[in-house]
C-alpha cells in the first residue's frame, strides 16, 4: 500500500514500462492484423490493448480519481471481459466482428487513461498501489495472450506470415535421455511464500500457503523434445485408444489430431508454424502446442505420468535451476526479437481452490475464483511469458483440450 512517505516513482515507472511493452508487442501488426479473431477463445490485438485499459479505467480511475471523465460511454460494454459485477458485456465470440473502434481510437483511449493514471499516482490514496500492481500483472497476462492469439490468427493464412524475424540461434535440448530430480516423500509447504520470501505481488489463487503430503517421486530434468514426441507419433500414438483418457480420445477423434498443434506434413516431413513463419520441426526443441490429453497419452506411452502441480512446485524449489525451462523470453519485443519454444508444462492436477481460499469481494473477486472448474493446471512459463510470472507458486490453467498455448510436457515417475 502507498502511504504519505512512500516514493511513488518506481510504481509510476513500472506503469509506463508495462504499458509501453503492450504497444511494442502490437507494433509489428497492421490494423487488419489487430482486428482479426480466429476462434472464440482468442481475442483481437486491439481488444487486448483496450481491455487492459478498461481495467484501469473501471477499477481505478472511475472510483478513485475525482472528476475523471470517461473516454467513451460504450467502451465499458465493448471491452469488459467476464466481470459480471462490472456490467453487461459484448459477446466474446464476436469481438472480431467489431471494425470500430479502430486501432487509432484504441490508441487515443490508452493515451487518455494513461494521462489520468499519472494524475491518480500523484494522489495520496492508500489503496492505489495494490490495484495498480494488479492491473499491471493483468496486462502482462494479456501481453502473453496477445502473442498466442496472433499466432493462431496468422496460422489461418496460407501465407503463414512471420510476426518476428528468425533468431540467429536457438536453445537446444540435450540429445541424451532426461535425468531425474528427486522429490522426497513427506509433508511439504506449498503455495505463495512457501520456503521463500513473499513476492511483491501474487495472485489470490496462489494461496493460502498450506501443507500437503507427497509420496516420493522424481521429475524429469527437462521437457519432452520434439524428437521424443515424434517417436510417439511413429508408434501410432494418435491411433491407439488404450493410451488415451476417454474424453481425450473423443477430442482426438473429433479434432482429427495426428500431431501437435501447428504441425503440418509437407513433402514427406513435418513442418511447424512458428512466430517466425513455417519451418521444419527441430527435434532438439521442446514439443509445444499439445493439449493435456496429448500430454497424458504421451506419458502413458512412455511408461510414466504427469506430475501433480504440487510435485512440480516442490521440485522447482528444491532444484531452482529446474524444472523451469531455459531460454529467452519474448519481452520486450524490440530488444529481443527471438522467440524460443519454451513451454508451459501440463500437470495432472485439476484447477481447484487451495484450502482456506476466499475470493476477493466485488468484481475483482471474479478474476480467478470463478474459473476453478473444468480446467487443468500448467506450471512454469513459456517463451511469451512476462518476467516475474514464472515464480514456483504461479498457477496457469486451461481446458484440457486447449492447444493454442505454448504448452508442453514434463514426465514424473513414482519411486
Amino acid at each position: 500500500m502507498l502511504d504519505d512517505t512512500t516514493d511513488r516513482t518506481p510504481l509510476r515507472e513500472r506503469f509506463c514500462q508495462v504499458r509501453d511493452e503492450t504497444e511494442a508487442l502490437a507494433a509489428p501488426l497492421s490494423a487488419e492484423d489487430q482486428t482479426i479473431q480466429s476462434m472464440p477463445d482468442a481475442s483481437p490485438t486491439k481488444w487486448h490493448r483496450a481491455h487492459t485499459t478498461w481495467f484501469f479505467e473501471t477499477f481505478l480511475l472511475k472510483p478513485l480519481l475525482p472528476g475523471y471523465e470517461q473516454f467513451h460511454p460504450d467502451f465499458a460494454y465493448i471491452f469488459n471481459s467476464y466481470y459480471v459485477a462490472a456490467g453487461p458485456r459484448h459477446p466474446r465470440p464476436n469481438r472480431g466482428l467489431l471494425s470500430r473502434p479502430g486501432v487509432t481510437d484504441v490508441a487515443a483511449y490508452r493515451a487518455h487513461v494513461d494521462a489520468a493514471m499519472q494524475r491518480l499516482l500523484d494522489t495520496d490514496r492508500a489503496d492505489v498501489a495494490t490495484l495498480v500492481r494488479t492491473g499491471l500483472h493483468h496486462e502482462q497476462q494479456h501481453q502473453e495472450l496477445l502473442i498466442t492469439d496472433i499466432k493462431h490468427a496468422f496460422f489461418q493464412s496460407p501465407l503463414f506470415p512471420a510476426y518476428a524475424p528468425e533468431p540467429p540461434a536457438h536453445a537446444a535440448l540435450p540429445s541424451a535421455p532426461p535425468g531425474w530430480l528427486d522429490v522426497p516423500a513427506g509433508l511439504h509447504q506449498v503455495g505463495v511464500g512457501a520456503g521463500t520470501a513473499m513476492p511483491d505481488f501474487h495472485f489470490d489463487n496462489e494461496g493460502p500457503t498450506h501443507t500437503t503430503f507427497l509420496p516420493g517421486c522424481r521429475l524429469a530434468d527437462r521437457s519432452v523434445s520434439n524428437g521424443e514426441y515424434r517417436a510417439f507419433i511413429r508408434d501410432g500414438g494418435y491411433t491407439r485408444p488404450e493410451l488415451w483418457l476417454s474424453d481425450g480420445w473423443a477430442a482426438c477423434q473429433h479434432g482429427n489430431w495426428d500431431a501437435p498443434g501447428y504441425w503440418l506434413h509437407h513433402g514427406g516431413e513435418w513442418q511447424t508454424y512458428t512466430l517466425h513463419g513455417l519451418r521444419p520441426v527441430r527435434d532438439d526443441e521442446p514439443v509445444t502446442h499439445v493439449s493435456f490429453y496429448e500430454a497424458a497419452a504421451y506419458a502413458e506411452w512412455a511408461g510414466h505420468r504427469l506430475p501433480t502441480e504440487f510435485e512440480w512446485e516442490v521440485a522447482a524449489r528444491l532444484h531452482p535451476s529446474t524444472p523451469a525451462p531455459s531460454g529467452n523470453r519474448l519481452h520486450p519485443a524490440p530488444l529481443h526479437p527471438g522467440i524460443r519454444q519454451d513451454v508451459w508444462e501440463w500437470t495432472g492436477s485439476a484447477y481447484l481452490p487451495y484450502p482456506g481460499y476466499r475470493a476477493e469481494p466485488g468484481a475483482l473477486g471474479e478474476y480467478n475464483g470463478k474459473f476453478m472448474v473444468n480446467q487443468m493446471v500448467l506450471r512454469g512459463r513459456s517463451c511469451a511469458t512476462a518476467a516475474g510470472h514464472d515464480r514456483p507458486s504461479y498457477r496457469n490453467f486451461f481446458p484440457a483440450a486447449s492447444r493454442w498455448q505454448f504448452s508442453g510436457i514434463r514426465l514424473a515417475a513414482d519411486v
